[in-house]
């Protein structure tokens, strides 16, 4: 399994959490409503940091504790930590980031690439992409009505200034996100990723989705993430979000982890 496609869902847990109230007519619509829902579009700009941290699985024998923190303006530091072994990724928000993946040829603290650190800087936008979505080079549209599990949905569809395209299916009833849908990269070719939102809870007056069951249609990847405890505006020392001190030797022999990620 890739690593990046094992973190994926940690990083659709923040930006996509987003009720709304009555049917709407047009993207434009949908978006203001589903801000406003979520809290007002100044509340949710208020937020000056978040933590979050939970249990994350990949199966039977590959599961463990995860923290991510973010922080204004676009840094984060994330663990995640499968069979003793921890995989760390850091961005300063500017233009530097640091990966540390045991289950690498290389262990040590590694720079991130340019590609990454392009990614990253979404990864790290909490706000999400809906939120001032033109002035993110984003393009939005109203694509029809359909069935997610049983319940009508809106489908809504995203293209970022990258030309990736991702898919928001809201509840037309509650107007909670259900499902979200989009594609990763392979070693020769692209597959669909789709994630599931439950369970969502008030912190102090934003929605969030407290489980999400992500999975990639036609393969056996799955991915469960559970959050125990979501923290708005909490104190995260800068140092966080600096270059990582090197990881401490291992008694555990290379690739001995359970389920461990493959680059």
């Amino acid at each position: 399994m890739k690593t990046k496609w094992l973190l994926m869902a940690l990083f659709t847990l923040l930006p996509v959490l987003l009720p709304f109230g009555a049917a709407a007519q047009s993207a434009d619509e949908v978006v203001a409503k589903a801000l406003a829902a979520r809290g007002g579009l100044g509340r949710i700009k208020a937020v000056q940091a978040q933590r979050v941290t939970g249990t994350i699985s990949f199966g039977i024998g590959a599961e463990g504790p995860f923290v991510v923190e973010l922080k204004r303006p676009g840094k984060m530091h994330m663990e995640m930590t499968i069979g003793g072994q921890t995989v760390v990724r850091v961005y300063d928000g500017k233009s530097a980031g640091w990966i540390i993946n045991p289950f690498s040829e290389n262990k040590d603290v590694q720079p991130m690439s340019a590609d990454d650190v392009k990614n990253i800087s979404d990864e790290s936008d909490f706000d999400g992409p809906l939120v001032d979505y033109k002035a993110k080079g984003n393009e939005i549209e109203f694509v029809g009505k359909e069935d997610v599990e049983g319940k009508h949905c809106y489908r809504i569809k995203l293209t970022n200034k990258k030309g990736e395209v991702r898919f928001y299916l809201f509840d037309a009833a509650s107007y909670q996100l259900l499902k979200w849908e989009s594609t990763r990269k392979g070693e020769d070719k692209d597959y669909p990723v789709e994630s599931f939102f439950r369970d969502y809870r008030d912190v102090k007056g934003i929605q969030f989705a407290f489980e999400i069951d992500s999975d990639s249609p036609g393969t056996e990847q799955k991915q469960k993430i559970v959050v125990a405890k979501l923290e708005v505006d909490p104190e995260i020392e800068e140092s966080r979000f600096g270059k990582p001190s090197p990881p401490p030797p291992s008694a555990t022999p290379p690739g001995a982890g359970p389920g461990a990620p493959q680059n």
